[in-house]
């Protein structure tokens, strides 16, 4: 079986092609799943490029979408012959959050998907939606289901609302996504025009361009007549909270997911608690919560954007292509 590992150091060229044995009949409870994509994400390229430590000879991809070749007594969700995609914590079902690490995180903690075929528990799966092809799926786990979370499961998002995203990352561009599928003014920044048009063609309502616009939380309180949004979709971290929170209004929610500028920094504490505002941390989130997003793809019929699309064993050059932060959506890796 094919499979790409990562050797300590890590780093890109320390990804390797490996040849591994195959992995067998599922037991009691679990599933064969051939594996046929997965998508990058920042979690990802922390692992391979060593800001996040991991053992010698980890197979990485936290995301991975394909289709079930065998089950396991047991099993009843699924049957031979389903599209299904991974989930984030695989332990965590339902309810609040459980953990605070990477501890069982495919990719980080446990072994990922970037090969060919795996057996896991059923649980670790979740049925992928009916109309996704399996690289569509792969974007689900970790940046879908975040950017799901961090609007209807943490928020509850409603129509009228209005929401800022930084960026146009995965997780920004499907926060985007579900914000205008359920009604709410999108206001999006970028320090691309060109970037900010693709938005636009995604139903952005309103455009910032950061780099001109330095002072965007003074732009975004223009826009909103001074009120300020509902809900800011947070993926800079320290160097952009602050104007975060300036852009947020009285009583607000902001949903920190990312940390693209920096894992510490100083926090207006005095202006938050002014503003009564909501700072809520967040990482992906449960299988339910998997469970109840695909429910809601399935009906709306929302698609995500693939920037790009790389082979397997072309994964140094597809998190080149992600590290040096041209591409709009999504990249993805064909297995």
């Amino acid at each position: 079986m094919k499979a790409i590992t990562l050797r300590q150091p890590a780093g890109l060229d320390n990804l390797v092609r490996v040849e591994l044995a195959d992995p067998g009949a599922p037991a009691p409870g679990e599933i064969r799943v051939r594996i046929r994509a997965s998508s990058l994400n920042f979690h990802d390229l922390g692992v391979v490029t060593g800001r996040m430590r991991t053992e010698d000879g980890r197979i990485p991809m936290s995301d991975g979408a394909g289709v079930v070749e065998a089950i396991g007594d047991g099993v009843t969700e699924f049957a031979v012959g389903d599209a299904v995609v991974s989930t984030f914590f695989p332990y965590w079902l339902d309810g609040g959050p459980t953990l605070a690490d990477f501890s069982t995180t495919p990719g980080d903690g446990v072994d990922g998907y970037a090969r060919e075929s795996v057996v896991r528990p059923a649980q670790w799966f979740t049925h992928a939606p009916r109309a996704y092809s399996h690289a569509e799926a792969a974007t689900l786990t970790t940046a879908g289901l975040t950017a799901w979370r961090a609007l209807v499961v943490d928020y509850a998002l409603k129509a009228g609302d209005t929401v800022l995203v930084q960026g146009t990352g995965g997780v920004s561009i499907f926060a985007l996504q579900f914000a205008k599928q359920m009604g709410a003014t999108v206001i999006a920044t970028s320090s691309s025009d060109e970037k900010l048009a693709k938005a636009s063609a995604l139903g952005a309502d309103h455009l910032i361009n950061y780099k001109r616009d330095t002072d965007w939380a003074a732009k975004v309180l223009e826009i909103t007549n001074g009120r300020g949004v509902d809900n800011v979709v947070e993926v800079g971290g320290p160097d952009t909270l602050g104007q975060s929170i300036r852009a947020c209004r009285i009583g607000g929610h902001i949903a920190l997911i990312g940390v693209l500028t920096g894992l510490a920094g100083q926090v207006p504490t005095a202006e938050l608690m002014r503003r009564q505002q909501k700072l809520q941390g967040l990482i992906v989130g449960s299988r339910r919560h998997q469970i109840d997003m695909i429910r809601a793809i399935d009906a709306n019929g929302i698609k995500p954007v693939i920037d790009s699309t790389f082979a397997l064993d072309e994964i140094a050059d597809a998190f080149r292509h992600q590290a040096a932060g041209k591409h709009f959506g999504k990249v993805c890796l064909a297995v």
